[in-house]
Parts: C-alpha cells; structure tokens; sequence
C-alpha cells in the first residue's frame, strides 16, 4: 500500500527503526556512517536502505556515507518530530498510566496534556503532573483545548463511542489499544493507528512453537 505521496507503508514503518539506531550513534559518539555499516546494524541489506531514504532525497554522499546527526534530524522532521503533538489519554488503567509515565514521548514532541477515566476514585490523581479527569468533562475538555491526538486504553465496547465523540470534537488521530479496528468504522479523514498487544503475543507464540518443533525435528 501507498501513502498519499506514492511511499510504501512499509517504508514508512522503518523510519522509526532508522530514528532509533541513528539515536544509539549519536549516543555512541559516530558522526558518520556507511549504508553497508548500518545494514550490519540493523539486518536491513544496504540496497534497502538506500531504497528508503532516496524516497526522501537520500541524504548520502558516494565515499562519505551518512552524516549520522543529519540523518537523525532529517528522519525526526519527516515523522513530525520536529513539532509538538498535544496528546490525551482515555482510560487511566495500568496501561494508561502506564504510558503516560512514559518521559520519552515528551522528548518526541508528544506533549500529554490530559488524561480521562470513568472512575471516580481517580478523580484527581495526578500521572507526572496531569491531573486525571472524568471522561464526562471531556467534550468541554476538547472545545478548549488544541488536541492533535488521543490515546484509547479502554475496552472495546466504549472504544466506538469515544472515538465517536473525539472526532465530533475534532480529533483527527488515534493511537488505539482498544480491542477493535477503529480505521474501518471512522472517517476516513481520521488517522488510526491500531495496536493489538494480543496479536503480537500470539504471533510471538507461533514463532516460538515453530521454533520448538524445528529443535525437536533436528
């Protein structure tokens, strides 16, 4: 599948994986960096790697390789590093609490400016310094608020009318935990990003019952 630009989704799903390792040089102190050495790296072969960047102009000299710093601060523009992202949670559960401890989103530029529950006996509890409210103040929440996105920790058979309520109040993208596909129920100008925990623990059972059977076959 292709974005609006003509770039693979796959493509598009490296680039955080590029940010990461490029992050780890930094830290390390590597100011340049070969395609072939990265593809060392990160069991990515090197063609694939110049594939992906020359999508967004390569940023590679022939001799000198990457300047890794650069490559860095390009990568974190494409993804919209570059801006602040004003963020809430819906649901104050262990995850979400959980991920709004989480201080490398601030770093991103995700900045959580709130956080909403049913609960009552969380009412006003505060996750590094963000006072939890109840869901039903969230529609005023969001008439006086700039949010950009919102992350759902709740279950599934709240997660449509949320969501739901969200959109109506202007929320264009959502991060979702929710046991449901919300891309395939809303607006299709609404950007949903779906994460299934389930889903990827399973597929980590299969590889390792496969893993098993191989050992037991050998």
């Amino acid at each position: 599948m292709l974005d609006e630009k003509g770039i693979s989704k796959a493509v598009i799903a490296r680039l955080p994986r590029y940010y990461r390792y490029l992050g780890e040089l930094i830290d390390n102190k590597v100011e340049r960096i070969s395609s072939n050495e990265l593809s060392d790296l990160m069991k990515v072969t090197a063609s694939q790697i110049r594939q992906d960047l020359n999508n967004f102009g390569g940023f590679g000299q022939q001799g000198y390789g990457y300047n890794v710093r650069y490559l860095y601060s390009e990568i974190g523009r494409i993804l919209g590093l570059d801006q602040t992202h004003n963020m809430i949670i819906i649901g104050a559960g262990h995850l979400g609490q959980a991920l709004a401890n989480y201080v490398k989103f601030e770093k991103r530029g995700f900045r959580i400016i709130g956080i909403f529950d049913i609960d009552p006996n969380l009412k006003g509890h505060t996750v590094r310094e963000v006072k939890i409210q109840m869901l039903s103040e969230l529609p005023d929440f969001l008439k006086n608020h700039k949010v950009d996105m919102a992350t759902l920790t709740i279950p599934k058979n709240s997660a449509r009318e949320v969501a739901d309520m969200l959109v109506a109040n202007g929320v264009k993208a959502i991060w979702n935990f929710a046991h449901i596909d919300l891309n395939l129920v809303l607006p299709k100008d609404v950007i949903v990003e779906n994460v299934h925990l389930s889903e990827s623990l399973m597929c980590l059972s299969y590889n390792l019952t496969h893993a098993r059977r191989e050992h037991k076959d050998c």
